[in-house]
């Protein structure tokens, strides 16, 4: 999950960092990208297959992409995300982070996470960005087809005048849908409101699918768009990644967003997700 603007951060820490300079072009209508993104989603029930059990100490990352997933770490397991980008809407050096995502398994069906960037850096100066909890209550509908709801809250640790926070706290409530298909093709589709407290809220709607290219490698692609809101303005983006699982208990991403529309980032990233076990 990864540089959607301030409140991606809300799904493991993707940034918190707020690019404000406004980029024209590359427009795609709202309208469109959404039927887009509803069409992605039916696509991704429709070709649903049997899953595949998952060990305890495997790494489950629910980055790169801003999407999350609807598992949970195991109970008394810890996995701990962290990332490094650099985004912007004219240029790649207006802003850079790095991101942390600490899982926590609390229940079989319930998962702790402490989240946010340990450092942010804008053209207006640099710092820690609004840290976090969100707490994911899943189930399983099949042996294929999962569920879960994302409550989360950010406080207003990072400096606002800096772009670093936005100023106050703030929450999200997600719905999520993951879906394992056939030939290894994984999908998850997340729709909910971003930016609670703040007015009028955002709304989040994005569809992710990753699938295995043989050995450790792994490929995942990401169509997500953020609405306008009193927290922040639209945003919405393609992402393309490649991932490396050297050992099953850890899992290496990088890759890069696309922004589509005006003021909507272009960004860059490496990550580095790593089972520990039990606590």
């Amino acid at each position: 999950m990864v540089a959607c603007e301030s409140y991606a951060t809300l799904f493991a820490s993707r940034t918190t960092v707020v690019v404000r300079h406004v980029r024209h072009g590359r427009g795609i209508h709202c309208d469109d990208m959404d039927r887009i993104i509803v069409l992605a989603s039916v696509a991704s029930v429709g070709v649903a297959a049997s899953g595949v059990a998952q060990s305890p100490r495997a790494a489950n990352p629910e980055r790169p992409t801003v999407a999350t997933h609807a598992y949970a770490v195991a109970p008394g397991c810890i996995e701990i995300e962290q990332g490094i980008s650099a985004r912007g809407a004219s240029n790649l050096s207006q802003a850079t982070s790095w991101d942390v995502n600490i899982k926590i398994g609390v229940a079989p069906h319930i998962q702790l996470g402490i989240f946010g960037p340990g450092y942010a850096r804008t053209g207006a100066g640099h710092g820690i960005g609004d840290w976090g909890l969100a707490l994911k209550l899943r189930t399983d509908l099949s042996d294929r087809v999962a569920v879960a709801v994302v409550p989360a809250v950010t406080a207003p640790t990072g400096k606002e005048q800096l772009g670093l926070g936005a100023g106050r706290a703030l929450g999200q409530l997600p719905l999520v849908l993951s879906v394992n298909g056939p030939a290894g093709v994984h999908a998850d589709v997340n729709a909910g409101p971003l930016g609670v407290g703040a007015g009028r809220p955002q709304w989040l709607t994005t569809a992710s699918f990753g699938r295995p290219l043989g050995g450790p490698l792994g490929v995942t692609g990401e169509l997500f768009r953020i609405s306008a809101g009193a927290a922040g303005p639209r945003q919405a983006g393609l992402l393309g990644a490649l991932t490396l699982t050297p050992v099953q208990w850890m899992v290496i991403d990088a890759g890069g967003t696309l922004g589509l529309g005006s003021g909507s980032p272009d960004v860059i990233f490496v990550g580095l997700t790593t089972n520990l076990g039990r606590l």
